[in-house]
């Protein structure tokens, strides 16, 4: 990530953020993203521009958000948000909280997909040490 989009004023709140997470970005992270299990490094609760990306990628430009209920009503200003982040090349992934918690397969695959989507796109693979690299 170009240290141009990353937003020093948000890294307190972004902390606070990681240790205050919801139960769905928990399973998500320690079952999906952690440790490189999709063969890419993801950091949870990342500054970028005047937002804080749930779990971003920097070498795949990819975003994942967990949404909850207040999402519900944020539907314009969620899609201005992408639609920013896009311009800077991000790709976002909406999941809804019930989705992470009771289809955590499907959200996984829908993951993997779009990983081999970017990395077609950017001309990037996974690191050698990662697990499947």
């Amino acid at each position: 990530m170009s240290l141009s989009y990353y937003n020093k004023n948000l890294k307190g709140f972004a902390r606070s953020l990681r240790h205050d997470s919801t139960l769905s970005e928990i399973r998500l992270w320690s079952e999906v993203l952690k440790n490189s299990q999709t063969g890419y490094a993801f950091l949870r609760q990342r500054p970028i521009e005047k937002y804080i990306a749930d779990f971003l990628c920097r070498k795949l430009k990819l975003i994942i958000e967990v949404d909850g209920y207040s999402h519900n009503f944020k539907y314009e200003e969620d899609l201005k948000r992408d639609e920013e982040l896009l311009k800077l090349g991000y790709k976002t992934l909406r999941f809804h909280d019930s989705e992470v918690m009771h289809d955590l397969m499907n959200v996984e695959k829908t993951i993997i997909c779009e990983i081999e989507k970017r990395e077609i796109e950017l001309g990037v693979g996974p690191s050698p040490s990662s697990p499947q690299g």
